[in-house]
């Protein structure tokens, strides 16, 4: 703060001068007032939480600060590749609206075109939001019902799917040539990160971003990308909440046997000709079980919401399949895995009697909204899995990050992506490997160990020998003689 002479200050400074004193003056005391009244709250639980939260601060700043390196040329080539897209779908809509209803001069992107032709000439009952008419994507994906509306709301999504995206490339990125995110240690009720545009405006949600953007995302000159995503994380903790409450490791045992989905189809159908060799069995488990949905595709999409309370109205229209569908899945599915059941009911007695939960991990939540609320149950049964999950991806990136052996880049929810000389990659994936690596005591003398899958790249898309030949693909020893394709500058396109 600069030292003013009261004496020789003008009466308008002295009084901004003041100002800007009570205003700093009020943030130091009203922080050291809530800091007296949370202090009494840290328990066993929560001590721990804030001291791991505190500890996070410092990889958490470090990514932020150093950002991405983009590659503007690759970004150039894909906007173009997605305007092209939207060319073309936009002329293929535009002859189906004038040969199929007679409507000339139609405009996608504009509403009241959607609903003069939704609404007016398809007959459609408007679906409203607010009592007003929307042909927002809630009211499109509903009217998918309507044979005659599918093709035209198909090509609708697909076009604001790649204006979105298109969007994302464009964001604005720091002068340095670097795309910078903000994490947020706090910024969930589950200990997951969040994150959103840089202190200075620039950047944006760096966690979320769509596969086909990534690689725009380039390592620093000698370096190169390693990716380590946690496998069926959230699955594993499933399981092993159900052998800690009920000693049944019927569920972690599916999980931990390689496959997943595939364990879990040969519970759920029996009655297929299952090899027990896991490779054979995964080409059984995708065989059709319904149209072009896979048996094992049934029982990762409709398996991983069933596990979290799904009903099966909201699945159906999740994964886009009749409820029927869904209706035959889950009795099967829930007769292979009873624990499921129990946990949910065990979830459900206990947000209604305490309203407080603790994760496996012994992170702490109270849940204050309504204990009869569907809404409040969902999330309390989603809460340790992605409570508990979170916590070990993080214990493991804070392990790594206090190392100093590579670089921490990115924290993607379940994944870690960090960056390392490209000529030390077989000395030092299988060390990231060990540390990675955390034996999670459970009751009745079991651990469990979470497994990382691991790709290495030079960008952060995955790997395509013709369109991305320096994106991430799954590492083998004898990786590191790839060699990073070389740089082109937008001058010499």
């Amino acid at each position: 703060m600069r030292i003013i002479n009261t004496a020789e200050a003008r009466p308008a400074e002295f009084k901004g001068q003041i100002s800007e004193w009570i205003y700093n003056g009020l943030d130091c005391c009203v922080t050291a007032e809530v800091l007296e009244a949370l202090l009494p709250q840290l328990d066993s639980h929560t001590g721990p939480t804030y001291a791991f939260s505190k500890a996070l601060q410092g990889p958490a700043l470090e990514m932020r600060l150093r950002g991405v390196l983009v590659d503007p040329v690759r970004k150039a080539k894909v906007i173009d590749e997605f305007f092209e897209k939207i060319e073309f779908l936009q002329r293929n809509l535009e002859r189906i609206v004038l040969d199929g209803v007679g409507m000339p001069g139609f405009n996608w992107r504009s509403g009241p075109d959607l609903q003069a032709l939704f609404y007016g000439k398809l007959g459609i009952p408007p679906y409203k939001k607010a009592g007003r008419p929307t042909v927002d994507r809630n009211a499109l994906e509903k009217m998918q019902s309507y044979i005659i509306a599918r093709p035209i709301i198909a090509h609708i999504i697909a076009m604001r799917d790649l204006a979105k995206k298109i969007s994302v490339l464009k964001t604005e990125i720091d002068p340095d040539g670097r795309m910078r995110t903000s994490y947020n240690i706090a910024g969930t009720s589950t200990g997951r990160f969040s994150s959103s545009f840089s202190e200075f405006g620039t950047g944006g949600n760096l966690q979320n971003v769509e596969e086909s953007l990534r690689s725009i995302f380039v390592a620093d000159a000698g370096y190169k990308f390693a990716k380590f995503d946690a496998k069926s994380g959230e699955s594993y903790v499933v399981g092993a909440i159900e052998w800690n409450l009920f000693g049944d490791g019927t569920y972690l045992d599916a999980v931990d046997s390689g496959d997943v989905h595939t364990a879990v189809a040969r519970i759920c159908w029996p009655s297929l000709p299952w090899t027990g060799t896991l490779k054979l069995d995964k080409d059984i488990a995708e065989q059709p079980y319904y149209r072009h949905y896979t048996y094992r595709f049934m029982c990762k999409k409709l398996g991983h919401g069933s596990n979290y309370g799904g009903k099966a109205a909201t699945l159906s229209q999740q994964a886009q399949l009749p409820i029927s569908v869904v209706t035959d899945f889950q009795p099967k599915y829930f007769r292979a895995f009873p624990a499921h059941i129990r946990w949910q009911n065990h979830v459900d007695d206990t947000i209604r009697k305490v309203g407080t939960m603790v994760s496996l991990t012994g992170r702490k939540r109270q849940f204050w909204g309504r204990r009869n609320d569907e809404k409040v149950l969902r999330d309390a049964i989603a809460f340790d899995p992605q409570c508990s999950l979170a916590d070990i991806v993080n214990r493991a990136m804070l392990r790594i990050w206090s190392d100093h052996r590579v670089i921490l880049m990115f924290q993607d929810h379940d994944a870690l992506t960090f960056a390392y000389p490209e000529e030390t990659e077989d000395e030092i994936i299988p060390y990231l490997k060990s540390l990675l690596t955390e034996e999670i005591p459970l009751a009745h003398n079991r651990t469990m160990t979470i497994p990382y899958d691991c790709k290495v790249g030079f960008n952060k898309g995955d790997w395509d020998a013709k369109k991305n030949p320096d994106g991430l693909r799954d590492y083998v020893p004898g990786d590191k003689g790839r060699k990073r394709t070389p740089t082109v500058h937008l001058l010499d396109r």
